[in-house]
């Protein structure tokens, strides 16, 4: 499976919590009825720092139980914490996107967002896996991805274009897909599971100051796959510098998909 090309740095943390009260705000009719009810069992898979999962253990509530998977033990470790902060009951443990070891059959819910995207041409694969853990009869799988084909930066520094371009392409030579979004219910059809909604939506952010988003925290991977050099670096830095002094009329448009399948 790819390597993970984010570091778990203190705004990015920051960014994973913005990201989780806005699906949340977004999304929690569709999370209800995928089974983020009272006393559900939830697995939480791709976790990150477990901004998500505490949010699904707040409506799991305290008969039901979240279950965060992660391969990166920094972030379990922030996962934990948060939760322990939170007061929520959030279970976290070390595995991988299709070998969770979580136990098969046994989970109301099982939520993976933004990680397909990832794992170089393993896509099905990995929800295949996910089915297994739903239980039979409802259990549901989740999934949340992008389609960058719809990605745009409006009013951002040349700079900062061609470092989202350079970004794009660590991904293609990875393997990645990038539009994965546009078939997360043909993903979850093939896993046997019934699509009961799918849809989409562009999101319009405005970069908030000190968050740099992915492609700034895959820097390093850029450089070690010879798609950047240290002076590369220090121009984007110097780019989004100026761009958190004056954001003025910058946007970012995001196509974010969501789909869930239930399992006969």
């Amino acid at each position: 499976m790819a390597d993970y090309l984010l570091s778990l740095s203190e705004p990015e943390i920051v960014r994973y919590r913005l990201m989780a009260e806005a699906a949340e705000r977004r999304e929690k009719d569709l999370w209800r009825a995928a089974g983020a009810v009272a006393g559900a069992r939830i697995a939480d898979v791709g976790c990150g720092p477990g901004a998500i999962s505490v949010r699904l253990a707040g409506l799991a509530g305290p008969e039901g139980a979240v279950w965060a998977v992660d391969r990166d033990e920094g972030a379990l470790a922030t996962a934990s914490a948060l939760a322990g902060r939170a007061g929520a009951a959030v279970h976290t443990l070390a595995g991988s996107a299709d070998a969770t070891g979580l136990p098969a059959g046994t989970f109301d819910l099982v939520m993976l967002r933004h990680v397909l995207a990832h794992n170089g041409g393993r896509e099905q694969a990995v929800v295949d896996h996910l089915a297994s853990l739903a239980r039979p009869g409802g259990g549901c799988v989740y999934l949340v991805d992008v389609d960058m084909r719809c990605f745009r930066l409006r009013g951002a520094p040349d700079a900062l274009v061609d470092l989202q371009d350079r970004y794009a392409e660590l991904h293609r030579r990875r393997g990645n897909d990038l539009a994965v979004g546009s078939r997360l219910d043909q993903l979850l059809t093939a896993a046997g599971l019934e699509v009961a909604a799918y849809e989409g939506h562009i999101e319009v952010v405005v970069p908030p100051p000190g968050m740099r988003g992915p492609a700034w925290a895959a820097r390093d991977a850029l450089v070690a796959e010879g798609l950047a050099e240290p002076a590369d670096l220090t121009r984007w830095d110097e780019a989004f510098r100026r761009l958190e002094q004056d954001p003025g009329g910058t946007r970012v448009f995001a196509a974010h998909f969501v789909a869930y399948g239930r399992r006969p």
